[in-house]
């Protein structure tokens, strides 16, 4: 069940808990009542591109992760959570970089590196927790996550120049 809005989740927190909620595919039940839930909490649990992953007609399977962030060569940690998951459903293919330091963190999304996505390609990017437009992509996107947050990047398929 869904723990936005209990104990001391901070916003960063909450979203992280939304979105790998979302796309593991897990039932959408809140845990709160929706009297006590602040607005911000209310924004993160109504996250349009989320709920389309979660809900999503077309693509059955949930996101899942491609590279992990503390190993040499990014692979599996079992002390230490995958830092970079992705999936596809129906408006293009999501991905996910989860930063667990307490310190933020650049990271580059490689879209050779994402299993949906093919790497000499470029892509229209949207961040999913504003629904802002972040322009073209070619191979590569930098992205900041602030501590024990996740960006949500929507990658589709349209034809576009990176800047």
């Amino acid at each position: 069940m869904l723990e936005i809005g209990n104990g001391n989740l901070s916003p960063a927190e909450s979203r992280t808990h939304m979105a790998f909620w979302a796309v593991m595919k897990s039932p959408i039940l809140i845990g709160t009542p929706m009297d006590k839930l602040s607005k911000d909490n209310v924004e993160i649990l109504k996250n349009k591109y989320l709920l389309a992953f979660n809900q999503d007609d077309q693509y059955g399977a949930p996101a899942k992760p491609y590279k992990w962030g503390t190993n040499p060569d990014w692979t599996f940690n079992v002390s230490y959570p995958a830092e970079y998951w992705s999936g596809r459903y129906k408006n293009g293919t999501l991905v996910l970089t989860f930063n667990p330091a307490s310190t933020a963190k650049t990271k580059t999304i490689l879209t050779s590196e994402v299993p949906e996505l093919r790497g000499n390609h470029t892509y229209r990017l949207y961040d999913a927790w504003t629904g802002g437009d972040l322009g073209c992509a070619y191979k590569s996107y930098n992205v900041t996550v602030q501590p024990r947050d996740t960006r949500v990047t929507l990658f589709k398929e349209e034809n576009c120049e990176p800047k």
